[in-house]
């Protein structure tokens, strides 16, 4: 019986976690460690390595199967409209604004999906603008512009 991969794409995508995973513990090795209570600069690095030399192992094995159905296509559209969103929100917080970034990423990020209706759309952006507006530029006091022209 042959060894098949059933999903290329998860399991490449968990050699990914794997290799970054040992990278990071790699790099992290010069740091001191610390201890839970007290931090070193390594622990985190190292840790988060670990959880990723983990999970990248599971994926890909479980990524593996002697018999199976067909592969599906890659799902291009929600990966690109994601990706776009969180770049238009990462240039338009200092560009534009806190509030017409967080709407722009609202907006992409719904039409990622395969369905999209506009008054939903507008109902989650208006509960979610004023929820991150709330915390994070009353409640925690991040110092972003609510607008271009603030």
């Amino acid at each position: 019986m042959q060894m098949k991969i059933r999903n290329p794409e998860d399991f490449w995508a968990g050699m990914m976690f794997l290799a970054f995973g040992i990278l990071a513990v790699y790099i992290s090795l010069d740091y001191p460690m610390g201890s839970a209570m007290r931090m070193g600069p390594g622990y985190f690095p190292t840790y988060l390595g670990g959880i990723m030399i983990v999970l990248g192992s599971l994926i890909s094995v479980f990524s593996l199967k002697t018999e199976g159905p067909p592969i599906k296509p890659f799902a291009w559209k929600p990966m690109i409209m994601l990706s776009l969103s969180f770049v238009i929100f990462a240039w338009g917080i200092d560009h534009i604004g806190f509030i017409p970034a967080l709407l722009g990423l609202i907006v992409l990020s719904a039409a990622a999906g395969q369905v999209f209706r506009w008054k939903e759309v507008l109902v989650l952006s208006v509960v979610l603008v004023a929820g991150a507006v709330g915390i994070f530029i009353y409640g925690i006091e991040l110092p972003y512009p609510l607008f271009w022209w603030r």
